[in-house]
């Protein structure tokens, strides 16, 4: 579905600003999105933190790390 929609935004970007508006925003789309994994490679490391130092169960690393992958581009 996340595809589907940023396939429709792109779409209409190009149809109503033309080409070279579509390569601005390409780019900043890019840098967005590469700061949002930035950030949940971050969240990533700071739950394995609390898990190693026992701050929380596996049970709870495992729910912790499973919404961060889901919250993720990269697949």
């Amino acid at each position: 579905m996340k595809m589907t929609a940023a396939a429709a935004l792109l779409a209409s970007v190009f149809v109503m600003t033309g080409c070279q508006a579509l390569v601005g925003g390409a780019v900043g789309a890019g840098a967005t999105g590469g700061g949002y994994e930035v950030h949940l490679d971050q969240n990533k490391k700071k739950v394995q933190e609390d898990y190693e130092a026992g701050r929380i169960d596996e049970e709870e690393y495992r729910i912790r790390i499973d919404q961060i992958e889901r919250d993720s581009f990269i697949q």
